[in-house]
């Protein structure tokens, strides 16, 4: 009760000097193919922050000028008891969550009409479900495309006040939010392990996934992302898992769990599929893996994370250099972009309550401070998070290199890389996909420090080690 109190009490002070009231709501029950048979269930993160009911169907006001913060629902009646059981009442839940007041589920449409009468301010969020579009819209009179967030920008027609004043509260995680997010990192290093200790040439890549999210369910939510287990690094959102595992490739996973909570966890590793890298595929997995110790290291209050991800780009493009990929003048190749070629994504991005925290608010107003432009750039202009970091954030440290074929192809022919880029020796790595690297990362008022009690192997040593190990 204190938890969510202080929060909308804080939430007040932030939005000091405005009027009218904040609207919530939360999600409803999503059908899959009719309506008694739907997709998992999944509250609204804000919803969560603020209120903490992990129940379908409800929303809240937040009087700015009178303090009343209501709750709104319908309870269960006996033909919903009958499948359910007992459920505890909408007051019940309201009072435990601090509120001072509750009202059915047609209330609240009613008072925010009503405070759009009599000329009130609405403050209110961008959405992410459809259900949410619909009904926000109808309250509002716009059209339900316009509520959600446009891209990176966000969404014009939402509270700019609301929705920075709430980045601004879950950007910093508070000591309880932390101990989740630990909870989550180690249930994450337990799937990941079960991953890696599945890892057999000819095994079925869905014998592992299958395997690895069991752990999650068994422990927690389930995962906080689809799961990406792939032979094909160079292909980012991977989600299909029906090959089987052949000798002499990379396997890239990239996935998380969610706790019963709903804080996530954010891991890839990439391993060689025979237990073994080959000294090709070393000489890359050593280079991503120094960008990731490079990035924690520099991770620190004061820092910008856009400062990390130009320094594992130089990093990067350095030992690129070595292997006679690239040539040229170190830093002009950072400058012009040159990294893009093999790392097309940002370094990393916030997590916490979502995978990916806060992205549906707009990219932009999560991400980066007042004054910090986004890039124009590949890769670069594909950085979540760039702000300069506090103590609290926490952020993925994930830096990757990725043999793109369609990708070198285009630069090639359109000379993107200014002459610097030896295509020649390029094409040899045409069939060798991708390595990615990720940990969760805390910034601690003196540094960092990775979330979990335990961190997965990363060094190539290490990694070899374990899964000798669990042969």
């Amino acid at each position: 009760m204190n938890k969510y109190s202080e929060r909308r009490s804080r939430l007040r002070g932030l939005l000091d000097g405005e009027k009218g009231i904040v609207i919530f709501i939360g999600n409803v029950d999503s059908p899959a193919q009719y309506r008694d048979n739907g997709y998992k269930w999944r509250q609204d993160s804000n919803w969560l922050y603020f209120f903490g009911i992990d129940e379908p169907r409800f929303a809240a006001v937040m009087d700015l000028e009178s303090g009343v913060d209501t709750v709104y629902a319908d309870d269960y009646e006996i033909d919903d008891i009958i499948w359910t059981g007992p459920m505890p009442t909408v007051a019940s839940l309201a009072a435990a969550a601090g509120a001072n007041a509750s009202g059915n589920y047609s209330a609240f449409s009613y008072v925010v009409k009503s405070a759009i009468a009599a000329g009130r301010p609405v403050h209110w969020l961008p959405v992410s479900r459809w259900y949410n579009a619909v009904l926000l819209s109808s309250l509002l009179g716009v059209a339900p495309g316009d509520v959600f967030s446009a891209g990176k920008k966000g969404c014009p027609l939402a509270s700019e006040p609301l929705v920075r004043a709430v980045v601004k509260m879950r950007l910093v995680k508070d000591a309880d939010e932390i101990a989740l997010l630990d909870k989550a990192g180690d249930l994450g290093y337990k799937m990941h392990t079960i991953a890696r200790q599945g890892i057999r040439l000819g095994r079925i890549e869905q014998e592992i996934v299958g395997a690895m999210e069991g752990a999650t369910l068994a422990g927690g939510w389930g995962v906080s992302f689809a799961t990406i287990l792939t032979q094909h690094g160079e292909i980012f959102h991977c989600h299909s898992h029906d090959c089987p595992i052949e000798p002499g490739r990379l396997l890239l996973i990239d996935a998380g769990a969610e706790s019963n909570e709903h804080y996530a966890s954010d891991h890839t590793r990439t391993y060689p599929t025979g237990g073994r890298f080959t000294p090709r595929q070393r000489d890359i997995y050593q280079t991503v893996y120094e960008c990731n110790e490079l990035v924690f290291n520099m991770t620190r209050p004061g820092v910008s994370y856009l400062e990390c991800h130009l320094a594992a780009a130089r990093h990067m493009l350095d030992n690129l250099s070595q292997l006679g990929l690239v040539n040229g003048d170190l830093d002009e190749m950072v400058a012009d972009g040159l990294a893009g070629l093999f790392m097309p994504h940002g370094l990393g991005h916030n997590m916490g309550l979502d995978v990916h925290d806060m992205e549906d608010l707009g990219e932009d107003l999560v991400g980066y401070d007042p004054g910090q432009k986004r890039s124009a750039q590949l890769g670069l202009g594909s950085l979540r998070m760039a702000r300069k970091l506090v103590p609290g954030n926490v952020v993925t440290d994930e830096p990757g290199i990725y043999f793109i074929p369609d990708l070198i192809a285009l630069w090639k022919s359109e000379g993107t890389d200014k002459g610097r880029v030896n295509y020649g020796k390029l094409e040899e790595y045409l069939d060798f996909g991708g390595i990615r690297l990720e940990d969760d990362v805390l910034v601690t008022p003196d540094g960092a420090r990775r979330l979990g009690s335990a961190r997965l192997p990363i060094a190539p040593d290490d990694v070899e080690e374990a899964m000798a190990k669990d042969k």
